[in-house]
């Protein structure tokens, strides 16, 4: 366990700068999110299981949200990994909170992590603790380009008849905070069909995360199909990051070119 984040955190709580922490706990042998408003608590503070950090995740940044919902005027502190990080830049930008109440909690991924996600950036800037690892190049996308267009058509069908339209993909996302959401509209796909038709789904919701996603894996890791939805949305941060010249959450002042959001 981080003697550093366990201090750093506890120095928040005591002084009152923050409501709360949103972090890890492990309880009964499970780690699950936890809002730590005690500083004993911080005892059973947990950065994954076996103290690896990455062993366990959740979408803590989606949480946050709909905390804050709850108390807008107070300041909480929240665990980041690098992908959490890049997700709290946009979601400022998104105004879905507010960078002044947030105080980031930076934790660096293990190697063995960032391998598996083929993570550009696996630590946040505000890195509190864990390794600044390097980049990782990734093969998941490289691979599929190698297709030609009539191989990728039948790839991508073929992974998508797997879908049951559970929608563990769009509840696990830390960047779904729409509070309507066109992936429930019936008339798009069948929920009473199994398996219901395919691709529109993961179309639809494809299109709806450019400029959003943030390669968390999340909704990959949720997928009982097991459809290669990390491969799908890096797919689409290429293409954008190609034609706009944008990559979601390296930047904080630039916003999404498809974000039309004015502030006011």
């Amino acid at each position: 366990m981080s003697k550093k984040i366990k201090e750093t955190v506890r120095t928040l709580l005591v002084e009152g700068k923050i409501r709360g922490f949103l972090g890890l706990i492990e309880r009964d042998g499970h780690v699950m999110p936890h809002l730590f408003g005690d500083p004993q608590e911080l005892e059973h503070l947990s950065l994954g299981d076996h103290g690896r950090a990455g062993d366990a995740r959740y979408p803590l940044n989606q949480i946050l949200i709909q905390l804050m919902r709850a108390y807008p005027e107070e300041t909480f502190a929240v665990l980041v990994r690098g992908c959490d990080e890049r997700g709290l830049r946009e979601l400022f930008k998104w105004q879905q909170l507010r960078e002044e109440k947030v105080i980031p909690i930076g934790l660096g991924c293990p190697e063995e992590l960032a391998r598996a996600c083929e993570c550009e950036k696996p630590f946040p800037d505000n890195l509190l603790d864990g390794p600044k690892g390097e980049k990782v190049e990734g093969q998941k996308v490289a691979r599929v380009n190698a297709m030609d267009i009539d191989a990728r058509l039948r790839f991508w069908k073929a992974e998508f008849d797997r879908c049951i339209k559970c929608l563990g993909c769009r509840n696990i996302c830390p960047m779904c905070f729409c509070k309507e959401c066109t992936l429930e509209e019936a008339n798009l796909i069948d929920s009473g069909e199994i398996p219901p038709a395919n691709p529109t789904f993961h179309l639809v919701r494809a299109i709806h995360m450019v400029g959003r996603c943030i390669d968390c894996g999340l909704c990959e890791e949720a997928c009982p199909a097991d459809i290669p939805l990390r491969t799908l949305y890096k797919k689409v941060a290429e293409i954008v990051s190609e034609e706009f010249g944008y990559k979601t959450g390296y930047t904080v002042d630039e916003k999404s070119p498809f974000n039309i959001i004015e502030v006011k």
